[in-house]
């Protein structure tokens, strides 16, 4: 089921983003590849009806991405977090009563009477 849905998610990410480039803009941008024909699209030419396909193909988009989340984390019960193993600090730790260095004893001369 998941992998359908990935499917389907590149191929709406695929076709939203044509969808997004196609639609009229200030300086037309791929807009002027569909042709000058607007006739096919209606008396308001693309602008309409691409505003409209753009909006239902981001919809479905959105509802897609949701179902597959859904979906692979019911798939998937265990979370990555549980996997990970916690290892003893590579930093040693100070001892909490440390002991006073002893000095080293001046050599005694000897003792003459």
């Amino acid at each position: 089921m998941t992998s359908t849905l990935l499917v389907l998610q590149f191929i709406l990410a695929a076709v939203l983003t044509i969808a997004i480039l196609l639609q009229k803009s200030s300086s037309i941008g791929l807009g002027a590849y569909s042709g000058s024909n607007e006739s096919l699209f209606g008396a308001k030419g693309p602008a309409g009806f691409m505003a409209k396909f753009t909006f239902i193909v981001g919809f479905v988009f959105l509802v897609n991405t949701l179902a597959l989340g859904y979906f692979y984390n019911q798939e998937k019960k265990v979370s990555i977090a549980e996997d990970i193993k916690v290892e003893k600090p590579l930093i040693p730790t100070v001892p909490t009563t440390p002991e006073t260095p002893k000095a080293p004893k001046a050599p005694s001369a000897p003792i003459t009477k």
